[in-house]
């Protein structure tokens, strides 16, 4: 007569490949938990020199028709010398001003001439901070700014003097 509940099967009829396998398991999971961790990779940072890198261009082709639209927006700023100025143009993929020309005025007209880097010292006063371009103004003119705004501060700090008014003496009486 057939069983209608068949017996479960006995521990030695079993498999034993599932064990196994999870035997295998438990011990591969040791193995990586116990594995030497890497050392913390160090960053070292360089120590910023005091004088700042000169600007270098990164691109070899210019675009002149960039500069040109540009530079008739902003050419108010320009500072002249000899009909010649330097400017760097604002690079929106590298985020830095990475385009760099040399522009000739004669007469009406301007012509442009892609540089690899800026000579002259770039206009820090009297341009607009937001300005796609920056411009460079000749030494002796830095020179002349730099003496006037300096003797601006003197004649501040002298005024200011001025209208300190003296300690008064301390009366002493005889005994």
């Amino acid at each position: 007569m057939d069983n209608p509940d068949p017996r479960p099967p006995s521990p030695s009829q079993l498999s034993k490949t599932p064990s196994w396998i999870s035997l295998g398991f438990i011990l591969g999971v040791l193995f990586i938990w116990f594995l030497p961790k890497p050392p913390p990779e160090v960053i070292e940072v360089p120590v910023k020199d005091e004088t700042p890198a000169p600007l270098v261009a990164t691109r070899s082709s210019p675009d002149f028709t960039k500069i040109e639209a540009v530079f008739a927006m902003w050419d108010r700023y320009a500072v002249w010398d000899n009909n010649l100025t330097e400017v760097a143009l604002w690079d929106i993929e590298s985020k830095q001003y990475s385009h760099f020309y040399e522009i000739r005025r004669a007469n009406d007209n301007y012509y442009y001439r892609s540089i690899t880097r800026l000579t002259r010292p770039v206009l820090t006063h009297g341009v607009d901070t937001n300005a796609p371009l920056l411009f460079t103004e000749p030494d002796l003119k830095r020179q002349e700014w730099l003496q006037q705004r300096d003797a601006e501060t003197w004649k501040a700090i002298a005024d200011s003097i001025q209208k300190i008014a003296p300690p008064e003496k301390p009366v002493t009486k005889p005994q």
